[in-house]
C-alpha cells in the first residue's frame, strides 16, 4: 500500500476518534443541579431549624443549590418513604431523627420501608436534647411536684406529643413515675407546644431547639431534660436522675441519609461536608443557640448506630407498653 494511503487512513482514524470524544458527554461534577433535602416534620420544628442550617452549609461547601422540602406526617414515615423510593443519585437526601428510623417501625403497624435496607447512611448530625415542659399556670415547679399532682388527680393531666420521642418519653415517664396521664397526639411540635402554652394540654416532652425561647420568655416551664445526665446545651435544667426518676434516658438523634445504593464517591463527598459543618465554630454556635449538640463521624459508624438504635427503641416502646397504631 502506498505510503500516502496509509497516512490518509491514520489521519481519518485520528479525526474520527477526536470527533467521538468531542461529542461524548463530559463527566458531571456533583452537584450539577439542585439537591433536595427532605425534612419529615413541619416548618418551625427543631429538626426543620437544624436541617435548614445543614442545607445552607452543604450548598456553600458543595458549590450548589440545596433546598429544604418539608414532608410531615405519619411519625415521619411519609418523608422517609418518599426518600426511600427516590433515585439514589445524591439529589434527594433526608435529614431525619430517631422518629422515622428507630421508633416508627414499632409505633406504626405498617411502615412502607425498611429503615436499614432502604437507605444509605451518610453522616450523623448530632443530638437534639428533649425537655419536659409544663404550662406555667399549673402549680408545678419540679418533676416531683408533677408526680404528686398527677397522683392527686389521676388521669386528669394530659401530655402532648409532636413526634415519636415525645410519645415514647411521655409513656416511659408515666410508667417510671407510676402515674396516669392522658396522651394527646399532634402531627407536629409547633401546634402541640402552642396548646401547652395556652393550657389546652398540660405538658409535653419537646426538643430544646423548638422550646428554649418559650422557656426563656416564661411561656413554658422546663422541669427536666429527658436524659440521665444533664445536657451541655442546657446545663441549668436538671436531668431526670437529678429529678428522682431512675432508669430514664431518652435522646433524639439527627442524621443525613439518602436512598439505598448511592454512589460511594457522592457519599464520601457529603460525609466530608457534614464533618466540616459540625467543626466550624460559627456554625456550631448557631446549633448551640438552637439547643442542638452537633457532631458527626463516618458513614460506617452511622450505619452501625442506626441499626443499634432501632433495637434500643423497640425495647423502650415495648417496655412502656405502647401498642402500634
Amino acid at each position: 500500500m502506498p505510503r500516502a494511503s496509509v497516512w490518509l487512513r491514520h489521519s481519518v482514524a485520528i479525526l474520527a476518534a477526536g470527533a467521538a470524544l468531542a461529542s461524548a458527554p463530559a463527566f458531571a461534577k456533583y452537584p450539577d443541579h439542585p439537591i433536595t433535602v427532605v425534612v419529615p416534620f413541619p416548618a418551625g420544628s427543631g429538626t426543620d431549624a437544624v436541617g435548614r442550617i445543614f442545607a445552607q452549609q452543604l450548598g456553600d461547601i458543595l458549590g450548589g443549590s440545596v433546598v429544604v422540602e418539608n414532608k410531615p406526617g405519619g411519625n415521619a414515615t411519609i418523608g422517609a418513604n418518599y426518600v426511600a423510593r427516590a433515585k439514589p443519585d445524591g439529589y434527594t437526601l433526608f435529614i431525619t431523627t430517631n422518629t422515622s428510623h428507630s421508633a416508627a417501625p414499632f409505633l406504626n403497624k405498617n411502615v412502607p420501608y425498611d429503615p436499614v435496607k432502604d437507605f444509605t447512611p451518610i453522616a450523623r448530625g448530632g443530638n437534639l436534647p428533649f425537655i419536659l415542659v409544663v404550662n406555667p399556670k399549673l402549680p408545678i415547679k419540679s418533676v416531683q411536684d408533677l408526680v404528686s399532682y398527677a397522683k392527686q388527680h389521676p388521669g386528669k393531666l394530659t401530655y402532648a406529643s409532636g413526634n415519636s420521642t415525645g410519645i415514647v418519653a411521655g409513656a416511659t415517664f408515666a410508667d417510671r413515675a407510676g402515674i396516669k396521664i392522658l396522651h394527646v397526639p399532634y402531627k407536629g411540635t409547633p401546634q402541640a407546644m402552642t396548646d401547652v402554652m395556652s393550657g389546652q394540654v398540660d405538658m409535653m416532652f419537646t426538643d430544646v431547639a423548638s422550646s428554649l425561647a418559650f422557656v426563656q420568655s416564661g411561656k413554658l416551664r422546663a422541669l427536666a431534660v429527658s436524659t440521665a445526665a444533664r445536657s451541655n446545651v442546657v446545663p441549668d435544667i436538671p436531668s431526670m436522675q437529678d429529678a428522682g426518676i431512675q432508669n430514664f434516658d431518652i435522646n433524639s438523634w439527627n442524621g443525613l441519609l439518602g436512598p439505598a445504593g448511592m454512589p460511594k464517591d457522592v457519599v464520601e463527598q457529603l460525609n466530608a461536608a457534614m464533618n466540616k459543618i459540625v467543626k466550624d465554630p460559627a456554625t456550631r454556635k448557631r446549633f448551640t443557640d438552637l439547643g442542638f449538640d452537633a457532631f458527626s463521624g463516618t458513614p460506617e459508624d452511622f450505619a452501625a448506630f442506626v441499626s443499634q438504635q432501632r433495637d434500643l427503641w423497640g425495647k423502650m416502646i415495648q417496655d412502656a407498653g405502647i401498642a402500634p397504631e
